[in-house]
């Protein structure tokens, strides 16, 4: 995990960020039924019967209705799409389960808890994954489709809300939303401001510490060289923040243009290899073409040459 990754999952350590992000954006009814003063962090690390360990992002379980049947949720970080992630979601939860049974924390009717998966994305290119993992699996027919897995989980895609739509809410989770998608430094303090407001209480000592954190390294990202102090209290980082807004506007700019630069670049030889690749194989397979979206520049120019010698499409793409 690179900074930003670790302090999204520092940030979504506190039951305060979860709760938001269940009453803000899991728009279904049940969410009502939660007891969110039952919010409990629990082990995300598993180790499977061949001892290979593996570990998700964040798991929570929460109360819901009248009995004590926990619903657990299980929140997965992504700043790049992950085109198999609905394999890894199904990796999770089994293991989850099985952690689950062994501790014999079923339901009163001995059944297992349902479990919500969420991936979090913060990324750039839309994501193009899916989000079912039967969609990821050859249909047969004759009877065998009946035995394909089921299992979707709910994506959060923080580029898919506009502002007009996240400024209203007072929540947690759609300031960070709106921090990742801020087009200048002004915009970033103006939601560091609001956020400041909102947590002036003692007991929120350690979550605006992890704001902080995670703010410090969105700005790392945004702005890459650039020399920042150690800061781990808000109101510090939003004095920083207006001392050098107008410096850093500049920064700012220029670095949206070297990206916009690259990403332009990136497009123009994507276009230009889907071009050559449909006029000597055909058509591509949304398989196909999912794979070319993932891959960098330097990759695509890669498989431009490959496509002289090449006899098939696979032989083109078989990074």
């Amino acid at each position: 995990m690179n900074d930003h990754d670790h302090s999204y999952k520092n940030l979504f350590s506190h039951a305060q960020m979860v709760e938001d992000l269940l009453r803000g954006f899991v728009r279904e009814e049940w969410i009502k039924q939660l007891d969110f003063s039952t919010l409990e962090r629990v082990s995300g690390s598993y180790v499977s019967d061949d001892l290979r360990e593996r570990e998700d992002d964040i798991v929570w379980r929460v109360r819901w209705g009248a009995e004590w049947l926990y619903v657990y949720l299980l929140i997965e970080f992504q700043s790049t799409v992950d085109r198999f992630m609905a394999v890894r979601i199904m990796v999770y939860l089994g293991l989850l389960y099985q952690d689950l049974i062994a501790g014999k924390q079923l339901t009163p009717t001995g059944r297992l808890p349902p479990v919500l998966p969420i991936v979090l994305y913060n990324g750039k290119p839309r994501w193009t994954a899916a989000e079912e993992i039967a969609e990821l699996i050859e249909t047969v027919p004759g009877g065998l489709e009946r035995y394909r897995p089921q299992l979707r989980y709910l994506l959060l895609d923080e580029r898919r809300y506009q502002d007009e739509e996240l400024k209203p809410l007072k929540n947690l989770v759609a300031a960070i939303f709106r921090l990742e998608n801020s087009s200048t430094p002004r915009d970033l303090l103006n939601v560091l401001t609001v956020l400041v407001d909102w947590l002036q209480e003692p007991e929120q000592s350690n979550l605006r510490r992890a704001l902080a954190i995670w703010f410090m390294a969105l700005l790392k990202r945004r702005i890459p060289g650039l020399k920042l102090p150690e800061l781990t209290e808000l109101n510090e980082v939003r004095k920083m923040l207006t001392e050098r807004v107008e410096d850093w506007t500049k920064e700012w700019w220029e670095n949206g243009l070297k990206q916009g630069r690259q990403e332009g670049r990136k497009e123009g030889e994507f276009l230009v290899l889907v071009r050559q690749l449909e006029r000597k194989f055909g058509p591509l397979s949304e398989q196909h073409r999912l794979r070319l979206e993932e891959a960098d520049t330097d990759t695509l120019l890669e498989c431009s040459d490959r496509i002289l010698t090449a006899n098939s499409i696979d032989e083109v793409l078989k990074w």
